[in-house]
C-alpha cells in the first residue's frame, strides 16, 4: 500500500466509523419511526394525517429558512483551534455559534406564529390545527441544536449523537400511543410532535454543554478576551454561505410538502408523505454522511491538505454510499404497494408509484452531501450554494405545474430531475475547486 493511500483510506474508515456510530441510533430511530407511522396513519386517515404533516412542515421550513445554524462554522474554525490547543480560542467560537443561533431559533419562533393564520387556510388545516399552529411554532426548538452537534462532531463524540437521535422518536411513540390510548384526536397529536421537539432540544443542548464544560473548563464560561471575527478570518462570510448552502440544499424537501397540500390539498399531503416516508432508508444516512464527512475533511484542510487527498476521499465516500443504496432502491421498484401498504395500509396505496420516483431521485442525490462537505471545508460554501440554488430555481417553480399536469407524480418528476442536477454540478465544482487548492 502506497504512503498516500493509507491516510486516504485510514480516513475513509473514520467518516464511516462516524456514520455507523450516528446510524446505530439512527436504526433504532427508524424502527421508533415506523411504529408511530403505522399507528397514526391507520388512526387519522390520510386528511387528518396529511394536516398534522403540513402543519409540521410549514413550522420546519420556516425554521429552515430563518434559522442559523452554526456548526459547519464550529467544524472548520473549531478544527484550527483544537489543532493549536487553544481552548479559549474554542470557548469563544462555542459562545459565538451559539448566541447566532439561538437568535436565529428566537426569530424563526416568532415568524412561524406571524404567519401561521395566514399559511394555514391555503393548506386546509382543521379549525383546531389552527388554533394550535402558533404554540406549535416552538417546535422550531427541536432544529436549533447545531451548535453543540458540531462540538460533539469535533471532539469525536458521533456515538452521543446516534443516541440522541431516539430521543424524538420515543417521545413520539410514547404520545402517540397515549393519544390513541385515550381516543383523542389530531390536536393531542400535534402535542406530542411538540413535546419530541422539546426533548430533542434540550437532550442535545444539555449533552454538549456537559460534555464542553469539561474539556475547556474556564475556557467555556469565562474565556479570554479576544476578537472571534478576527481569529477566525472571513467567519461571518462562511456563515452566510454555508447557512445559504444548507437552506437552498433542504428546502425543497421542506417546501415540496406545504405546495403539494396548496395544490392538491391535505389527502395528497398525506400519500406524498408517506411516499417521502421510504426515501428516509437513504436520506438520513446521507444527511449524516455529510456531517459526519465534513468534521473529517475539514481536519484534512486544517492539515494542509485540500487537493488529490480531498478528491478521492470525496469519490471513494459517494462511491461506497451509491452502492449501499442501489439494492435499496430495487427492493423500492419491485415491491413498491407492499411497502407502502406495511407502512401506512391500504388507503394510502396511491403513494406507491411517486415513491419509486423519489427514492431513486435520493439514490442520485447521495453524491451531494459529501460534495457540499468537501467545498465547504475548502472555504467556499458560496459555491456548493449556488449549485443548490440554481437547481432549484430550474425545478422548484415548476412543480405547482407538473402537480396539475401530472398528480402527485409531478412530485416524483421534479425531485428527480432536481437531484440530477444538483448532484452534477456539485461534483464538478468539487473537482474544480480540491484541483485549485492542490
Amino acid at each position: 500500500m502506497s504512503a498516500t493511500a493509507a491516510p486516504a483510506d485510514s480516513r475513509i474508515r473514520r467518516i464511516f466509523r462516524g456514520l455507523g456510530l450516528v446510524l446505530g441510533g439512527k436504526a433504532g430511530a427508524g424502527i421508533l419511526s415506523l411504529l408511530y407511522l403505522l399507528l397514526a396513519t391507520r388512526y387519522l386517515g390520510p386528511t387528518d394525517y396529511g394536516v398534522l404533516v403540513l402543519v409540521h412542515a410549514y413550522v420546519t421550513t420556516v425554521c429552515g429558512i430563518i434559522e442559523f445554524p452554526s456548526w459547519q462554522a464550529i467544524l472548520r474554525y473549531g478544527a484550527e483551534a483544537d489543532r493549536d490547543g487553544s481552548t479559549h480560542r474554542l470557548g469563544r467560537l462555542l459562545r459565538f455559534g451559539a448566541t447566532v443561533e439561538l437568535t436565529g431559533g428566537a426569530l424563526a419562533i416568532v415568524s412561524a406564529m406571524v404567519l401561521a393564520p395566514f399559511v394555514g387556510p391555503h393548506l386546509g388545516w382543521s379549525a383546531k390545527a389552527m388554533a394550535f399552529a402558533p404554540v406549535y411554532a416552538f417546535a422550531v426548538l427541536g432544529s436549533i441544536r447545531s451548535t453543540p452537534a458540531g462540538y460533539l462532531q469535533l471532539i469525536g463524540r458521533f456515538d452521543l449523537i446516534g443516541l440522541h437521535n431516539l430521543v424524538q422518536p420515543i417521545v413520539r411513540v410514547g404520545g402517540t400511543i397515549v393519544v390513541i390510548a385515550f381516543g383523542w384526536g389530531l390536536k393531542s397529536f400535534l402535542a406530542a410532535w411538540l413535546l419530541a421537539a422539546l426533548a430533542e432540544f434540550a437532550v442535545l443542548w444539555g449533552m454538549g454543554l456537559w460534555f464542553a464544560a469539561r474539556r475547556l473548563g474556564s475556557g467555556l464560561w469565562k474565556p479570554e478576551p479576544g476578537a472571534v471575527r478576527l481569529e477566525n478570518p472571513g467567519i461571518w462570510r462562511f456563515l452566510i454561505a454555508s447557512n445559504a448552502d444548507v437552506t437552498l440544499r433542504d428546502l425543497t424537501g421542506r417546501i415540496a410538502p406545504l405546495i403539494v397540500g396548496w395544490v392538491l390539498g391535505p389527502a395528497s399531503a398525506g400519500l406524498f408523505a408517506v411516499a417521502q416516508r421510504a426515501t428516509v432508508i437513504i436520506a438520513q444516512p446521507a444527511q449524516i454522511l455529510g456531517n459526519t464527512s465534513y468534521a473529517e475533511l475539514s481536519h484534512i484542510v486544517a492539515e494542509g491538505g485540500g487537493g488529490s487527498a480531498l478528491r478521492q476521499t470525496v469519490a471513494k465516500v459517494a462511491g461506497i454510499s451509491l452502492l449501499a443504496a442501489a439494492p435499496i432502491v430495487l427492493i423500492v421498484a419491485f415491491f413498491p404497494k407492499v411497502i407502502v401498504g406495511l407502512l401506512a395500509g391500504p388507503a394510502f396505496a396511491a403513494a406507491a408509484s411517486v415513491m419509486i420516483v423519489l427514492v431513486a431521485a435520493r439514490a442520485i442525490a447521495l453524491v451531494g452531501p459529501p460534495c457540499s462537505s468537501a467545498i465547504s471545508a475548502l472555504g467556499h460554501p458560496e459555491r456548493s450554494m449556488g449549485a443548490n440554488l440554481f437547481a432549484s430555481l430550474v425545478f422548484l417553480p415548476v412543480l405547482p405545474w407538473l402537480l396539475h399536469r401530472f398528480d402527485l407524480m409531478g412530485a416524483g418528476i421534479q425531485a428527480l430531475g432536481q437531484a440530477i442536477l444538483a448532484s452534477a454540478l456539485l461534483v464538478f465544482l468539487t473537482w474544480r475547486s480540491s484541483g485549485r487548492t492542490g
